[in-house]
């Protein structure tokens, strides 16, 4: 090390305690030598764990994806926070899994009305929140769902210096919204009204993460950027471009028709629009997420960002089956049993690809069983700052091909179906309960990643260990209960 990198850090460990919060001693890097790396988190919507060519999609390719999986670190048994979109954003960001979060489902009957869901409070420690401590510059460009306009969960609320997109997640649902929300202020897109459909909310992301980029290349303080499409969600639209072009004609259709009546979210009927080529859109749709993420990744290389900074790509839960997609077609799961809405694997466990060049070791494939809340102590202890109380355990040991701390258990509960439902792992073992009432069932992912077999009679003293779990897992919500019949709507927050 030389004398004036070592006054640097001495200069770094001084300056930011007394400015930043409760910082770690040895704030820089230790794989690299260098200052804290600028930290990417993208995050695709209702993306399943076989829908990138890396994790297995035939149908279509996924290129720059699995560039990217070729130059970091490929893991296999990475969960979402949820089945469901709400809640595992929100153990993304506040590092608690649903057994102990605020949110714990997307709540679209509240008083908010559709698609606003609960927000987060003035209380609840963000990620964001927690890096803007470490110094760090913090933006989020995409989907948000977790407190709309005026509300405390608002993202300039919870951390951010800058934030674009969508902040009720049912208008989310549209991919030409007549308008968007910057720092809290309305912007109009003109260009979608009356019926025309000029500005793809996909491109818009893009362009507003580029110019992020741009923004602060040459910052002293490293960045924290949360990009999160809102692709392959439904609907399935796509611009008619050349992407859909190619796709057009290549598999065997049956139309999407919007249905006449629906729920509405502001001016807009809460609907999927119609489309005529469901599978082509969907394959052109993931096609698309992929040329994004790869003008991401080339912009970084481009501005000389790209060997300090960390790029995380994942999906916010399993696959969805709304407006004409079809997750059997595209093997959308893998082989793995469920989609969207089931704590079978299918609808939990996700792609999860990790890039920094000269750190992180290329082509590199993890079986590490790791989750969303574990990103709060991860970035935490890449910013050199003592994260908050969560549930989660840093995986950056794992990143940088060190002995890797492991979970005793991970948890899962979900209540938007006709049953609440929960789901455990405990390493090889996954226990799921499909309704208060009923039994445990157990699978051994080991040979049955599929979760074809249940062996609960043959292996009492696992079920016995996996309910003394269930039973620590969960603190009491007055929100969420475990429930055996869910056909009374959750009742609103007062």
């Amino acid at each position: 090390m030389t004398i004036r990198r070592f006054l640097f850090i001495l200069l770094l460990g001084t300056i930011l305690p007394a400015c930043s919060g409760k910082v770690r001693e040895g704030a820089e890097t230790k794989a690299t030598g260098t200052v804290r790396p600028n930290i990417i988190y993208i995050l695709a919507d209702d993306l399943g764990y076989g829908d990138l060519s890396c994790y297995g999609q035939t149908r279509f390719s996924t290129p720059h994806l699995d560039q990217m999986a070729a130059e970091g670190m490929r893991f296999t048994q990475h969960y979402a926070g949820s089945p469901v979109c709400a809640p595992s954003r929100a153990a993304l960001m506040t590092g608690l899994h649903t057994g102990h979060a605020l949110i714990r489902g997307n709540y679209e009957t509240g008083p908010k009305g559709f698609g606003a869901g609960v927000e987060l409070r003035p209380a609840d420690s963000t990620l964001a929140e927690v890096l803007k401590k470490a110094g760090y510059t913090t933006g989020l460009v995409g989907k948000w769902g977790l407190g709309v306009e005026g509300t405390t969960g608002e993202p300039t609320r919870q951390g951010f210096d800058y934030s674009f997109g969508f902040l009720n997640q049912g208008h989310a649902h549209f991919f030409y919204p007549e308008y968007l929300w910057r720092n809290g202020g309305k912007v109009e897109l003109p260009g979608n009204r009356n019926g025309k459909r000029e500005q793809y909310v996909q491109d818009l992301f893009t362009e507003e993460a580029l110019t992020f980029l741009e923004k602060n290349k040459e910052n002293k303080q490293p960045f924290f950027l949360y990009l999160a499409y809102t692709i392959p969600h439904a609907e399935l639209l796509h611009p008619d471009d050349e992407v859909l072009a190619q796709f057009k004609g290549r598999f065997p259709e049956k139309p999407y028709v919007k249905p006449s009546q629906g729920k509405r979210i502001d001016d807009s009927l809460g609907t999927y629009n119609s489309q005529a080529t469901p599978r082509a859109a969907f394959a052109a749709m993931v096609t698309r997420l992929d040329q994004h993420v790869g003008r991401v990744l080339d912009q970084l290389k481009k501005l000389g960002l790209d060997e300090n900074t960390i790029v995380i790509f994942t999906s916010d839960n399993g696959p969805h089956q709304e407006a004409g997609a079809d997750p059997a077609f595209f093997n959308s799961a893998g082989p793995l049993r469920g989609v969207k809405r089931d704590l079978y694997e299918g609808g939990i466990r996700v792609p999860f690809i990790v890039r920094w060049p000269g750190t992180v070791k290329a082509g590199a494939v993890s079986n590490h069983v790791s989750a969303f809340w574990d990103f709060m102590p991860t970035a935490a202890e890449l910013a050199g700052i003592q994260a908050p109380p969560t549930d989660g355990i840093s995986y950056l040991p794992e990143l940088l091909g060190k002995q890797q701390p492991q979970h005793p258990y991970l948890y899962w509960e979900f209540h938007e179906n006709k049953t609440s439902s929960q789901a455990i792992r405990m390493g090889d073992w996954k226990g799921f309960r499909p309704g208060p009432s009923q039994p445990l069932e157990l699978y051994n992912l080991q040979p049955d990643a599929g979760e074809r077999q249940n062996v609960a009679a043959a292996h009492p003293s696992v079920v016995a260990q996996l309910e003394e779990y269930l039973q620590k897992a969960r603190t009491p919500s007055g929100i969420w209960r475990l429930k055996d019949n869910q056909s009374a709507a959750v009742k609103p927050l007062p």
